[in-house]
Formats: structure tokens, sequence, C-alpha cells
């Protein structure tokens, strides 16, 4: 089953100091962080600050080609996550053609921000992810684990670059 989410915030994993985008369901019941690189995290940022920028970054050309072809992004959809990596798709419809594209999380959530278009995520990654050891990959987890278990919502506040 798919579950619509939406951005709450973008955070600094203080023990990685990677970013993080932090996504929520509507009730606000099901959470999902998802590490991102630095390039990203600041692609994502512009958009949910509404910085404009005077050339077109990479997800502005993305949605434009997308577009100047007669098509739109349909969705997003984060489907799956594989040894502590997350898999994702963007779903176009071009010319009444539907077209799945493979994407890393934040690039398709960069280009779903551009484009208003929702982003869903498999409800079996949100489950997956609660029981998912990412230690290889972050020293320290098990302070991480208790980080962002404590987190409270007022946390989630704006990301700085």
């Amino acid at each position: 089953m798919l579950v619509e989410m939406t951005i709450k915030g973008l955070m600094i994993d203080p023990i990685t100091n990677m970013p993080i985008v932090i996504l929520k369901d509507k009730s606000g019941d099901k959470v999902l962080p998802i590490w991102v690189g630095i390039f990203e995290a600041n692609a994502i940022a512009l958009q949910v600050e509404n910085i404009e920028t005077t050339r077109p970054m990479t997800h502005d050309l993305i949605r434009n080609i997308v577009n100047d072809l007669g098509g739109k992004v349909d969705r997003v959809v984060i489907a799956d996550l594989k040894e502590s990596t997350f898999y994702a798709t963007i779903q176009l419809k071009i010319k009444g053609e539907e077209i799945a594209v493979d994407a890393r999380p934040s690039d398709a959530i960069a280009v779903a921000l551009r484009t208003s278009s929702p982003i869903l995520v498999e409800e079996t990654v949100i489950e997956t992810a609660k029981t998912t050891d990412f230690s290889t990959q972050r020293p320290d987890s098990e302070r991480l684990e208790k980080w962002l278990e404590g987190l409270d919502p007022a946390d989630l506040g704006k990301y700085k670059m």
C-alpha cells in the first residue's frame, strides 16, 4: 500500500553532519527519515524556501524537459529499501504513456516539489526502515537512534545551508 507523505523538514544529523529529509504522512503517525547528500538537500531546500535561481538547476531542467515533451510528473514513489539504500521512481505520463524512471529518493523528492506532484512511499519501506540497522553507514547509531526517538516536532525547523 502506498502512503502519501510530505516534507516535514530538513535537518542535519548531529552524528554524521549529513542532511536528513524528514517525510511524514498526513496524520503525522508515520515518519520516514532519509539521509541525503548536501547538494540534494540544497536542491530540496531551495524549493521548500521558494528561492529562485538565475539559471535552472538540474531538477528544474528535468521538469522543463518533461513539460516540453508534453508530459507531466504524475507522482514519485519511494518503493524499496535494500541494504540501507532507498530506491525511488519518478512516474511520468507522456502522451498517454506511463513511464517509470529510476531515481534516488532525494532527486525524486526535488522533482516532486518542482512539479507539485505527490510523494508516495510503500508502507513496507516505512516498516523496514524502522528495523533497518544503518550502523554500517553511520557511526554511533545507538546515539543517533536515541536522538531520533526524542525529536520534538518543533525541532524540525527550517534547514540552514
